[in-house]
């Protein structure tokens, strides 16, 4: 299964959560270090989708202008 964009910013605000919450400096570190991995994660699927969509975009074009040109023919 996939994970979202919005999947990786929740677990990424709930580390942050907990960082803040921390009384324990190994914990503190511990999360904003797991935050800053979800984060990464975060834009890693962002710019999946953006790809992904181009490329769906550039097919249903490439599609259409074969459709068009049958239709002609």
């Amino acid at each position: 299964m996939a994970q979202t964009y919005e999947f990786y910013c929740e677990r990424a605000d709930e580390a942050a959560l907990l960082a803040a919450k921390a009384t324990l400096d190994n914990v503190r570190e511990r999360e904003l270090r797991s935050e800053k991995t979800w984060r990464g994660l975060a834009e890693q699927a962002r710019k999946t989708a953006v790809q992904r969509d181009k490329a769906d975009r550039e097919r249903a074009e490439r599609r259409a202008l074969e459709a068009e040109a049958v239709a002609e023919a």
